[in-house]
């Protein structure tokens, strides 16, 4: 959560900060000591450069032969943004149906004026089936008040689980369902861990995490002790993951973590805003924090391996938990079959655990390209997600960053797992840059087989617009349409005039997820907001446009099939999705994958490449367009 107001190292203005520093500011110290002592030994090193420089020029003088040929001058250029094609965006609306559908939640940050850091983060949501009646379910996680700043009287708010009756209208099942739990949540990952085809439900929090396994009929049971899964009360989680990156079968679960934060922490950072006074601060004077990745034992508990893994990154300065992460991407890089996992740092370098198909993962995020900006800076990375947006091949990952941050676009270079960050030339940094962007997601709403974005935004301080004209802090959300025309920029920000109004009421936006509800084919969307109520978006699109959506069944493989990539031949194009829920920030969007067919209405070859590398060819007489299809692993 950097901003310009905040920064120490790349931004200035009206901030103040505590005179004298405490414990937790340790490893900011070093980094300030090693700088100074980095300058000094610089220019004794330029000092000494300079001498053997003009002692190299004297020999070249005395020993030089005539030039023999003209010398070339190489030219550098930044990256430009490609033309765009505004007039082709198509007309698709999405309408807000959050009341008329049934939803009546409302998130709870327990903020009171002291102004603590967890309480602008806002929670996730999740799109599940959790009573297998095919219908997208909905889960909203929630905060909680204070422990010591409960108001008198006050019932505590819980998680709020809403039951799909397949039209998109939604009833409260909360009660009785074992999910009316009260604590400070962050975050949401849905995946049967136990194979037994009921999705289980793992939430992360401020001050331990809980993990309810499906009982069936609308029943879940706290488990979280017997499955080792709890994590300290100590730690601030945040996004999670099902994976199974051992590929034995069964989820192994991955879990973000920020920072090490504690209430006598925050107040003694004390962060303020001139003329404004007590402020939500960035984490740079926060220590960081390891993650968890658990091992599936496969009876019902977990082992945490996460220190022989491979996945605890430290300071090579200070020797302290370099993470400080918010968003995780799980995604095959480099396509052998195992699971990696890209992880979105805030103000920190981003992290890219390579699996090594042995237990352990290995990070090469500097050598990736995913690790800093073009410039080598670092940014306030949140949300994050990976997808085939251009159909080439080429993988692209996307993370929202903080306010006067481009989002960033890495796209692939080749088959090893080496990125560029294109967002200025793909169209999508310049536009958004000025917003402060959190959930962000890959989908495609007009179903025209192309991956397009959305991007849920809103500001950490309520009275920013006091010292930043240009924030505030309730945004807009902000959707791009992929073009797919060559020689242009892929990307192009939608205006309302080709999908309504009611996508761009502005929020305090966090979370996001996508899924259908109503079963008519294309995606819709769901946006929290800390704080407050959430935004339900149906998609109304009537474009005319096919498309195909497949539910996969592992039977050696994890049930739920999440790894698995599907690759559809249309039109002489090749199509490549994943099956991945956990996306975004916090959330998690449906496990189902619909391919968008345009105007083709038949599929020229399917095929699944299995966790592992075993692929498996789909009968396309089989195949169902525009109806959904469940495909079975075979063996």
């Amino acid at each position: 959560m950097s901003d310009q107001l905040f920064d120490k190292n790349r931004r200035t203005g009206p901030v103040e900060t505590p005179a004298r520093p405490g414990e937790h500011e340790t490893e900011e110290l070093a980094h300030y000591d090693d700088a100074v002592i980095g300058r000094a030994f610089r220019w004794s090193l330029i000092a000494f450069l300079l001498l053997v420089a003009v002692g190299g020029v004297v020999i070249f003088l005395l020993t030089r032969k005539p030039d023999t040929a003209p010398a070339k001058v190489t030219e550098i250029t930044a990256p430009v943004a490609r033309p765009v094609l505004a007039a082709q965006i198509p007309e698709a609306k999405f309408t807000d149906i959050t009341a008329s559908s049934g939803i009546k939640f409302t998130h709870s940050n327990g903020a009171y004026g002291d102004k603590l850091l967890p309480e602008t983060m806002g929670s996730g949501v999740a799109f599940l089936d959790f009573d297998n009646d095919g219908d997208q379910d909905l889960l909203f996680v929630n905060s909680t008040y204070w422990p010591w700043k409960t108001p008198e009287g006050a019932r505590p708010p819980t998680l709020k689980l809403y039951r799909n009756n397949g039209a998109g209208q939604f009833e409260d099942a909360t009660a009785g369902s074992g999910l009316e739990i009260s604590l400070y949540g962050m975050g949401v990952a849905v995946g049967d861990y136990d194979n037994d085809g009921r999705v289980d439900v793992f939430i992360t929090a401020v001050g331990g995490n809980r993990l309810f396994q499906n009982r069936g009929s609308g029943q879940f049971a706290d488990v979280t002790s017997a499955a080792g899964v709890g994590g300290s009360p100590s730690e601030w989680s945040t996004s999670a993951a099902w994976i199974d990156y051992d590929n034995d079968g069964d989820l192994d679960l991955f879990v973000c973590n920020y920072i090490q934060w504690s209430k006598e922490i925050d107040l003694e950072v004390g962060y303020k805003l001139t003329g404004v006074g007590r402020a939500y601060g960035p984490p740079m004077n926060f220590q960081g924090a390891f993650p968890y990745l658990y091992r599936n034992e496969g009876n019902g508990r977990f082992k945490d391996v996460s220190p022989s893994s491979g996945v605890q990154v430290t300071n090579s300065s200070t020797g302290v938990p370099a993470a400080k992460s918010l968003g995780v991407a799980p995604v095959d890089l480099d396509n052998n079959g195992w699971i990696d996992l890209v992880v979105a740092n805030d103000t920190v370098q981003n992290f890219v655990f390579a699996n090594q198909t042995n237990g352990t993962f290995r990070e090469i995020g500097a050598l990736s390209g995913v690790a800093f900006d073009s410039y080598g800076n670092t940014r306030g990375a949140m949300g994050i997600d990976a997808g085939y947006f251009q159909n080439d091949g080429r993988l692209g990952i996307i993370i929202g960053n903080f306010a006067n941050e481009m989002t960033a676009l890495y796209v692939s270079q080749g088959p090893a797992a080496m990125f560029t960050d294109e967002a200025i030339t793909e169209g999508i940094g310049p536009a958004s840059r000025l917003l402060l962007k959190f959930g962000i997601f890959f989908f495609d709403y007009d179903l025209d087989g192309r991956l397009d974005v959305l991007s849920a935004n809103g500001h950490l301080e309520e009275e920013i617009n006091k010292v930043q004209q240009s924030q505030h802090y309730t945004q807009p959300a902000q959707l791009f349409w992929n073009s797919g025309q060559p020689n242009t920029a892929a990307f192009q920000v939608v205006p309302p005039d080709k999908c309504g109004p009611d996508i761009f009421k502005p929020i305090v936006g966090r979370g996001s997820a996508f899924a259908d509800i109503d079963g008519d084919g294309d995606l819709d969307a769901v946006l929290t907001q800390t704080g407050g109520s959430p935004l339900l978006l149906r998609n109304d699109q009537k474009l005319g446009h096919h498309w195909l959506r497949l539910k996969l069944v592992g039977k050696k493989n994890n049930r739920d099939a999440i790894g698995a990539k599907i690759s559809a031949r249309v039109d002489g194009k090749t199509i490549v999705r994943h099956v991945m829920p956990a996306r975004s920030y916090l959330s998690q969007s449906e496990l189902p994958v619909t391919f968008g067919l345009g105007t083709s209405t038949r599929i020229e070859e399917l095929e699944v490449v299995w966790p592992g590398n075993r692929t498996q060819k789909v009968p396309i007489e089989r195949l169902r367009v525009d109806g959904t299809n469940v495909i079975e692993e075979e063996g």
